[in-house]
């Protein structure tokens, strides 16, 4: 499985860091929220390291549907009621600045990445809904429209348009950016102290230390890990499927997004928490409706990609906690990387180099409220789930009686193990507990992947680590 933008783009390789450094900044993680953080903080005159466990864009940002756009679901209107007009304005207005950022790089770094401005929609079944998106949108300042039709091949009452947004091609853009800049890659940090991290090949030095590894992986403090989960969603590139000019994204569960790359419409969908999709099927589904939107497509790539989803869904950006005021943190950007990725930019920009930013507020890592209090509960019940089932759950499945190609939690004489076994017959056989906290893993069938349910990291069949919060692999056993 590889996304089309890794299909189109070799990316430039670079050394692993050796020795000790000493800098202004060190950013930890080489993807769009790092490069433009690090890209920016040198652009304003400040020294900075960037530490990259694999390739630059390697994590989520190759995997994005690479939509740049400020319309984030049908957002407006619940966070006029929720948050108040002044928290719903800024928020929309940060994310607008980031979409006119963007552009304003990609213009005066004359930067080919195949940009386009365009439209984004969100569509859905309920007229009334989307009036109301509408009309909380323009008192927000969003020159929004009520669209009844629109381009794509779905039933549905309508779209909210909000103009002026951008797609490109990520691994081109961030390419551009990450030449200046001085990068290690495949150097995984094991460890940060306050003023220090360090690696297997090194350390460096700072004055300040930025996360912008997806999920902050330091638990104490900051404790990112009991505020956010993960979800997993899945992409198709599609042949021979028509055109569109703009991008859509539906209202709700079991809905499809769209949007156009070269020849290419990129379908989306499928979401799901990490560690529940043990029955699969994520990728025949989004074919069946490929089949159904674009009967004479094919398929030409399919990858997935995974978000952080805070329990309020704003975005943790700044300090990273209070007893820790050099560290920051950029994290839970839900499906909107992009936007998300530049407004963690110009903020952390802006408080490094002392200046105030107007909407810092709005993303602050220490903000809570009592409308978050069920998504607490409901992510910490999956925590204790996760937690209790390495205790209690009697496997079902045995090495001999599971069938090639599929992997289960087994009992062993050993006790209970992860096992996948290749088409081949060859068993691959690892630890089944998460070395993050400690949760029992799940199979994904279809990422061929053991998931934590609990924070979300993944491993694939062999052991090896491929998405945080955990720090390293899984044994085998």
């Amino acid at each position: 499985m590889e996304s089309i933008w890794s299909k189109t783009w070799n990316r430039k390789k670079r050394a692993a860091l050796t020795g000790e450094q000493k800098t202004d900044v060190v950013v930890i993680g080489g993807g769009m929220a790092g490069i433009l953080t690090a890209w920016r903080l040198m652009q304003a005159g400040v020294d900075v390291v960037v530490l990259e466990a694999n390739r630059v864009g390697s994590g989520q940002t190759e995997n994005t549907t690479a939509k740049i756009t400020s319309q984030h679901g049908m957002f407006c209107h619940t966070f006029f009621e929720k948050k108040g007009e002044e928290i719903a304005r800024k928020y929309v207005q940060a994310n607008q600045a980031a979409v006119e950022e963007y552009k304003r790089i990609v213009r005066e770094e004359a930067i080919d990445c195949d940009f386009n401005v365009c439209d984004s929609y969100v569509y859905s079944k309920d007229e009334e809904k989307l009036e109301q998106e509408t009309e909380a949108a323009k008192k927000l300042g969003v020159d929004a429209v009520f669209e009844k039709q629109i381009e794509i091949p779905v039933s549905c009452a309508g779209a909210v348009r909000f103009p002026g947004q951008a797609q490109f091609h990520p691994l081109k853009f961030i390419d551009a950016l990450a030449g200046s800049l001085n990068i290690y890659e495949g150097t995984l940090v094991k460890e940060v102290e306050e003023h220090l991290v360090k690696t297997d090949g090194g350390s460096v030095k700072a004055d300040h230390i930025v996360f912008a590894s997806h999920f902050p992986f330091v638990n104490f403090p900051g404790m990112y890990f009991a505020r956010m989960h993960q979800e997993r969603s899945y992409v198709l590139a599609l042949e021979n499927a028509g055109t569109l000019h703009g991008m859509y994204i539906g209202d709700g569960n079991d809905t499809l997004s769209f949007r156009q790359y070269g020849p290419y419409i990129l379908l989306g969908g499928q979401a799901h928490r990490v560690g529940e999709n043990q029955e699969g099927g994520r990728y025949e589904r989004l074919k069946k409706a490929a089949r159904k939107c674009y009967p004479s497509s094919c398929v030409m790539a399919f990858w997935s990609a995974q978000d952080c989803i805070t329990t309020d869904k704003i975005p943790f950006i700044g300090q990273y906690a209070d007893d820790r005021p050099n560290w920051f943190a950029a994290t839970g950007f839900q499906k909107w990387g992009m936007s998300s990725a530049m407004v963690s930019a110009m903020l952390l920009t802006d408080r490094i180099c002392g200046l105030e930013n107007p909407y810092a507020e709005v993303f602050t890592s220490s903000r809570f409220s009592l409308e978050e209090i069920p998504q607490l509960v409901t992510d910490s019940g999956q925590a204790v789930k996760g937690l209790t089932k390495r205790f209690f759950h009697l496997p079902d499945e045995t090495v001999s009686g599971l069938k090639p190609g599929h992997g289960a939690v087994v009992e062993t004489l050993e006790g209970k193990a992860g096992v996948y076994k290749t088409e081949e017959g060859e068993i691959h056989q690892v630890d089944i507990v998460c070395p993050h906290l400690g949760c029992e893993l799940t199979w994904n069938p279809d990422e061929r992947s053991w998931d934590c349910p609990c924070h979300g990291s993944r491993f694939d069949y062999k052991g090896n680590l491929m998405d945080g919060p955990a720090q390293e692999g899984i044994q085998d056993v």
